[in-house]
């Protein structure tokens, strides 16, 4: 009889041992996920209401099965609220690993430097996870950068955010302003800082540019920057063709060729190295600049200079088959 006890008593050791190991092997084995994806935990969700949401996306097999094997092999960490991007495969142990983690999918929308105001409205407006409407941002008031966002937010939240970056960042620029510069104002900044950012793409260029037109402010001559006489035409959007003669003679806040100083308003979103080159420009007495045929700009101090300059680069452009 003893022995019969024994034998059964065994006997359950070994099965529930058994059963030990199964479910280990299903908290630590792969997912069913054939591929990544996306779950949304709502705010306030307990384990229980995420694991709902992770059965319904396929990320896991069961959620009963799911908490069952949380309070065996989990811990009390509670999950977080956020939108996941679980791998293929991912064990219901990693998936409550991330959860709890908080290391959310990051949505983005990039301003890249220079961006006109119009086309932040049109990435913005395509953003199919954002909501509600929201006008074209006042031209100059984004700050150039990455910005974070969560499905359902409101395009308008992401616009303030983005001016008060911008804000912040002027505010911070402005404070360390040389006494060498030529704007006034943190308005004229912004404003002389979209010509920068349009007139170079080299980084090592913009306070040089940024000394040239503060030479020209200083001396009372226009600027004759060629992106303010596209930008009342445009608003910020590629002109696709060549500047027209009667549009170099506009009269209309912007065109700096017909008049002198800067144009009424920036005509771009400038960035931050642009920001600091006009509030610290280069000691340059250079007057003039135009394209040296590989991204950059030779500059000159003289007219004369300036058109012997402007005769190679033609001369380069004729080679090329572009004139």
């Amino acid at each position: 009889m003893r022995r019969l006890v024994f034998l059964l008593a065994a006997l359950l050791l070994i099965g529930a041992g058994g059963a030990y190991v199964w479910a280990s092997s299903q908290w630590t084995g792969a997912g069913p996920a054939p591929r990544e994806t996306l779950v949304r935990v709502a705010p306030g969700s307990s384990v229980r209401g995420a694991a709902g949401a992770l059965e319904d996306a396929g990320v896991i097999a069961s959620a009963d099965r799911f908490v069952t094997l949380q309070r065996l092999f989990g811990d009390d960490e509670p999950v977080k609220a956020g939108e996941y991007l679980v791998p293929a495969g991912a064990s219901p142990q990693a998936v409550l690993a991330l959860l709890q983690s908080g290391r959310s999918f990051q949505r983005q929308i990039v301003v890249p430097e220079g961006t006109p105001s119009v086309l932040v409205h049109d990435r913005l407006m395509r953003e199919s996870a954002l909501t509600g409407s929201v006008a074209v941002p006042a031209e100059g008031s984004i700050l150039p950068d990455s910005y974070s966002f969560e499905a359902g937010e409101t395009r308008a939240a992401v616009v303030a955010r983005m001016q008060a970056a911008m804000t912040r960042e002027l505010d911070r620029l402005w404070r360390a302003r040389k006494p060498t510069t030529a704007v006034r104002t943190k308005a004229e900044a912004l404003t002389l800082a979209s010509i920068v950012e349009k007139e170079t793409g080299v980084p090592a260029e913009r306070r040089t540019v940024a000394g040239v037109y503060s030479n020209r402010l200083r001396l009372g001559m226009p600027l004759q920057a060629d992106p303010t006489v596209i930008y009342p035409i445009t608003r910020g959007r590629p002109l696709g063709r060549r500047i027209l003669r009667s549009e170099l003679d506009a009269r209309n806040g912007y065109n700096t060729y017909a008049m002198a100083g800067l144009p009424q308003g920036p005509i771009a979103n400038p960035g931050r190295l642009s920001i600091a080159a006009v509030l610290d420009p280069a000691a340059t007495r250079a007057l003039y600049f135009v394209a040296d045929g590989s991204g950059g700009h030779v500059f000159a101090d003289t007219l004369q200079q300036h058109q012997a300059n402007v005769e190679r680069w033609y001369a380069l452009r004729r080679s090329r088959g572009e004139m």
